[in-house]
């Protein structure tokens, strides 16, 4: 005996709803349970938003280095034991001056290093490096 075929098509669907309404119910218990971990980081303290330059008092003790290892001091080549008696000379008559020692980028790295102890020794609180671009 043969079995009819119906050629009709049963066509089936699917219902997505109720799997959409568990997706977002665990969507936004996700969310709620989650904790939010807040990084710490460093503050950073802005200076004030003016166009005025610094008071002249702040004007910063240079300390240059050329290529060849001469340290210039104030207009003049100073030895490299001499630094830290200069740089007390100059941080008597302004005290709260930081130091700046500008390097070349072909000096020595120990003469810098040396230099830079120098001007802590004489009592410097703020000693900051640049490279002197050629």
């Amino acid at each position: 005996m043969k079995r009819r075929i119906s050629k009709q098509s049963q066509e089936t669907e699917v219902d997505l709803t109720p799997m959409l309404d568990v997706v977002f119910i665990m969507l936004i218990f996700f969310i709620v349970t989650a904790t939010f971990i807040r990084e710490r980081g460093l503050d950073v303290l802005r200076p004030d938003e003016s166009d005025e330059p610094p008071p002249p008092s702040m004007a910063a003790i240079v300390i240059s280095i050329d290529a060849n290892n001469d340290i210039w001091v104030d207009g003049r080549v100073v030895d490299e034991r001499a630094v830290r008696a200069n740089v007390e000379r100059l941080r008597a008559e302004t005290p709260d001056a930081p130091v700046l020692v500008q390097s070349d980028r072909q000096a020595n790295t120990g003469v810098v290093i040396r230099t830079m102890d120098y001007a802590k020794q004489a009592g410097a609180v703020a000693v900051s490096i640049a490279a002197i671009d050629d």
